[in-house]
């Protein structure tokens, strides 16, 4: 085999490699086309992932505003319960020291 022929065979080799390379690209995106449908089927998955992230971001404000709400509420429970105890203690002192008073009386009447 002389380098003509030589030149020729490698040169056939690799059409023939290029045209079956070319040939199986196109089969393969034949088959691999997307439809009409399945991008609208796509479409309303994007849609409907797009309205649950939207629901979702909305329950979370909803949840932080009401968890504020209530941290607010309780705070102020709270402080109306110290107020309450604090009136409570100087009621039972009170209390007492009418106790005391009245016991002193009626033993002064004794």
């Amino acid at each position: 085999m002389n380098r003509l022929e030589f030149v020729i065979a490698i040169a056939a080799i690799l059409f023939v490699a290029f045209a079956l390379g070319w040939l199986a690209h196109w089969l393969l995106s034949r088959v691999h086309r997307v439809s009409s449908a399945d991008l609208n089927e796509l479409e309303a998955m994007a849609k409907a992932l797009h309205d649950a992230e939207e629901t979702r971001d909305q329950a979370t404000e909803y949840l932080q505003q009401r968890e504020a709400e209530l941290t607010g509420q309780l705070s102020q429970t709270e402080a109306e319960l110290r107020a309450a105890t604090d009136d409570l203690r100087e009621a039972r002192q009170e209390t007492e020291e009418l106790r005391l008073y009245i016991e002193r009386i009626n033993q002064g009447q004794d």
